[in-house]
């Protein structure tokens, strides 16, 4: 045992290896085991998966008869955190309908610099954001990431020097250090964008663009890498590892660096409703430069500190004997201490000075120098760290703010969207060049999106006033009266310019466009953000008890037809209950007793529910609530049963319980060498992890419960998937795929998408609802099964990109599914997704099922112990069931349980 060489190897806090005399050989396995064991454990993965969607130290795959991993897309979260009953958490825990149009910007209006404590200084940081922009999400799966980037611009490195940007774009050519798919992406958005909209930019901007266009390439590449980074936090230069394209980065961020004078334009101030000023950072000026410098900015100890890792933090808090718990709690220490303590007087101390910098000249203190330092009240230890923080980090370069906006302007017109990552500006010629097949569309990229100079900049400040608003609302938890308050002023200060622009959206409506053409280009209306702001408005006179007012603002909400179509549903669920409990209370009575004038208010409850069932632009899945408060309403007033609705063909049948017994594994981890086993070395389901079962019919092997309980239906007689949406998105996909890409102006805007722009919208089924209905109708009357053939026949050979078709599903089991689905329920689903295919994907069932011979098929939610159903999950209950599709929720329970040792 002497010879025994313990290697450690501590992987994780339940791996441990041990190898006797390692050889080479043993040492490469050793490597490779432990980044294998570390990834499967999540800590080489750049973003964590939550505790309760991994299963520790290893991954249990699917048994292949459940075809649950043949290129399905994986899920969206099945909990969103929600605001109200419409707003839920994409990306960014923006409302529901609300997609990258007009999110909220990437890049913080503040110019503050950023914590970067959590910053990686070796690659490209990646977004916060995971949502899909607009153009990314009509684009087939691509690989985009650094390695296919590089490997295919090695593979088709140019023999010719002279080929400009669009010869390499069609030839597929580029020569590192002198070309580059990122720059050629960012720069033919630019010359797209002044091709075509020109007339959105001044004499200034223009001059900027000329400017950037004779930079050298070194300097290009490098804005472009920054522009994809975090824009507003400063970058170590030293630690900027761009040496494939970049020869002397220093030099590069010198190009950067200089300024550049522009011609004298007369400034035009433009104000909007969102901003009595526009932003202090956003005027060129006579001068610019593309980038700051750290010598010129970075002055403070404030603003040097938020440079630090944690590591180098801990290092100057150590010397500065100050303590904190956490990153924040450091700074904080270290100013305070800072700010109150006397010390070595490091007097006229310049950013520049660094380790190589320093001089014997600078050692020396001056006269002066010795007189400040002997007064030693107003001096303290500021200059001292401030020196000693930027010798650590060196020479700091971060993007100058008005030509980033400028730039951010520009990406905003070229993508329609105000949402961009790094995938955006590669995606679209990757998904180009690739070898794939594409739907026949007709491309029509609208070159009128907006108008003028003055709608674009009164965009943007709605964008910006409309951050605000989620700032307080969505990202700083709960909300207190404070943050109501800046929201109720920020309403009332738009809600002026809200009622005027509605006026003139309308008229724009009903001379330019003929019916349903504008409705994605109105997303790009300052409207369309006002009437979002409104909307949160209303929630805020809600929460202040201003119910009367929330009343009014509802009825108007309601009384337009433009924008947010997707809301309207609950707009009339909560004008209903404002008029059934407040309104009695508020409004005239007119001579009324109490009593009479609660009943008043409840007919006209009443009739509100009743508008909203017949209101075509209200989804189909509000009618239930809408149909429930209707029955309510009429037994409380005692409408005589003649006269009452009757919804009997729409009445909700419960899902149906069902309990699946099996056996379920339970790991027992290794404890710790030296260690004794605890209670928590044991895996506790209970604990949120997902829980490993044994799936008897496939030959006694580990599976995930939905596996398992998918067994047990086969066993019964059922077919199915375990597919979680894949099999609904794609029936939809093969019954739509013609009204998918049916001409509409201003949603192709390339020949390489998957799906229309307005797709994700709610812009989609208003503006395609003759196409539509008529299909629904179709499928109401039996045609599915030979709309699905016939698109089968023409595009399964070259697997053409269409959204949501799956095509490793087989043909005769879609063909079966239709046989045995109900027409009319069919068409009800499809309806569903049609009106929100982008909120509707999460929350489908997770099992799919069918049975040939009963002609019926099923859908089934599993559920383990302490599990629970969201919000998602019961309103697609609703929807089936009102449709007369049976559903069922599957509990699985574990008749036995098998310790086992996990690793």
């Amino acid at each position: 045992m002497d010879d025994i060489t313990w290697l450690g190897v501590f992987l994780s806090p339940r791996l441990h290896v041990m190898v006797v005399h390692p050889s080479a050989k043993t040492v490469k396995w050793l490597i490779r085991t432990t980044q294998t064991a570390m990834i499967q454990a999540g800590a080489l993965h750049p973003k964590f998966s939550a505790s309760h969607k991994t299963m520790l130290g290893q991954q249990i795959r699917h048994p292949p008869s459940t075809n649950f991993e043949d290129g399905l897309e994986t899920p969206v979260a099945k909990r969103l955190k929600r605001l109200d009953s419409e707003d839920s958490s994409l990306s960014r825990t923006f409302s529901e309908e609300d997609d990258a149009t007009c999110s909220s910007p990437r890049r913080a209006c503040s110019r503050e610099i950023p914590d970067s404590e959590a910053e990686s200084d070796d690659g490209d940081i990646p977004p916060s954001s995971t949502q899909k922009t607009n153009l990314e999400s009509t684009l087939p799966p691509t690989k985009t990431d650094k390695e296919a980037i590089a490997e295919y611009e090695k593979a088709r490195a140019a023999e010719s020097e002279d080929l400009d940007l669009r010869e390499r774009l069609g030839q597929r050519m580029w020569v590192p250090g002198k070309s580059s798919i990122y720059v050629d992406a960012f720069n033919l958005a630019l010359e797209t964008v002044l091709q075509d909209e020109a007339h959105l930019f001044d004499e200034a901007e223009m001059a900027v663009f000329d400017k950037w266009k004779i930079l050298s390439y070194e300097g290009q590449y490098l804005y472009v890498r920054l522009f994809l980074r975090k824009t507003a936090a400063w970058h170590r230069i030293n630690q900027l590892r761009y040496f494939g394209d970049i020869a002397d980065i220093a030099a590069a961020a010198g190009d950067l660096f200089s300024p550049h004078s522009l011609p004298a334009v007369p400034t035009v101030a433009h104000f909007t409703a969102a901003e009595t000023q526009p932003p202090d950072d956003e005027s060129l000026g006579a001068c610019f430069k593309f980038a700051d410098s750290s010598e010129r900015y970075i002055n403070t100890l404030e603003d040097a500190s938020l440079l630090l890792k944690l590591d180098e933090l801990k290092s100057i808090a150590k010397e500065a004997k100050v303590q904190g718990k956490n990153k924040r709690d450091l700074l904080n220490a270290l100013r305070r201490t800072s700010h109150a303590q006397a010390g070595l007087g490091w007097v006229g101390l310049k950013r520049s000075i660094t380790e190589d910098s320093i001089t014997p000249e600078m050692s020396t203190p001056t006269e002066n120098e010795t007189t400040n330092e002997c007064e030693g009240v107003n001096v303290n230890r500021d200059s001292h760290f401030l020196r000693k923080i930027l010798t650590m980090t060196g020479p700091c370069i971060r993007l100058s703010s008005a030509p980033l906006r400028l730039f951010e302007r520009v990406h905003l017109v070229f993508y329609r969207s105000t949402e961009w990552t790094e995938k955006s500006l590669t995606t679209i010629i990757l998904a180009r060049i690739a070898k794939r097949k594409f739907p026949k569309y007709i491309v029509s990229r609208s070159t009128n999106i907006f108008p003028s100079r003055s709608t674009l900049l009164e965009f943007e400040a709605s964008i910006r006033a409309q951050f605000r608003v989620d700032d307080i609302l969505e990202f700083n938890g709960t909300t207190n009266k404070d943050g109501l308050q800046k929201i109720k002023e920020i309403f009332e200060e738009l809600y002026p310019r809200w009622r005027v622009i509605m006026e003139e959206e309308q008229d724009k409506e009903d001379r330019i466009y003929e019916s349903g053409e504008g409705a994605y280009l109105r997303r790009f209306s300052p409207a369309w953000v006002y009437t979002r702001i409104m909307h949160k408005g209303t929630y805020v006179l809600g929460r202040f008890k201003e119910h009367k007012r929330e009343h009014q603002m509802l009825a108007e909400l309601l009384a337009q037809h433009l924008f947010h179509a997707a809301r309207r549903g609950a707009w009339y669920q909560r004008k209903a209950l404002l008029e059934e409990h407040y309104m009695w209370a508020l409004e005239s009575d007119e001579g009324r007793s109490e009593a009479e004038q609660k009943k008043y208010c409840k007919r006209i409850a009443l009739r509100t529910c009743e508008d909203g069932l017949q209101d075509r632009d209200c989804h189909l899945i509000y009618h239930y609530d809408l149909q429930k408060r209707i029955m309510k309403l009429e037994k409380s007033l005692k409408v005589a049963k003649r006269q009452q609705h009757e919804f009997g063909h729409v009445l909700l049948s419960k899902a149906i319980e069902r309990t699946v017994e099996g056996t379920r594994i339970q790991k027992v981890q290794i404890p710790r060498r030296g260690s004794s086993r605890r209670e928590s070395d044991v895996s506790d389901p209970r604990r949120g992890g997902k829980t490993i079962w044994v799936d008897e019919r496939e030959g006694g092997g580990e599976c995930s419960v939905e596996a398992m309980c998918l067994s047990w239906y086969r066993d019964q007689g059922w077919k199915g998937y375990h597919s979680e949406g894949g099999i609904v998105r794609t029936l939809f996909g093969y019954l739509f795929c013609d009204v998918l890409f049916t001409y509409v102006p201003n949603v192709f805007q390339t020949a390489y998408q998957t799906c229309p722009l307005d797709l994700h919208t709610d812009a989609f089924y208003p503006s395609r609802a003759s196409e539509i209905n008529h299909r629904l109708m179709e499928i109401a009357n039996g045609d599915a099964e030979r709309l699905i053939q016939e698109v089968y026949d023409r595009e399964y050979d070259e697997h053409t990109c269409v959204v949501g078709i799956d095509w490793s599903f087989e043909i005769a089991d879609l063909l079966d599914i239709v046989r045995c689905f109900d027409g009319e329920a069919l068409a009800t689903v499809c309806k569903v997704v049609a009106q929100e295919y982008q909120q509707r994907g999460g929350g489908i069932p997770d099992l799919f099922l069918w049975h040939p011979e009963r002609r019926e098929v099923m859908f089934s939610e599993v559920k383990s112990e302490n599990d629970r159903l969201s919000d998602p999950q019961r309103l697609w209950i609703h929807v089936l069931t009102g449709a007369g599709i049976k559903v069922e929720l599957c509990n699985a329970m574990a008749k036995e349980v098998v310790i086992k040792q996990g690793s």
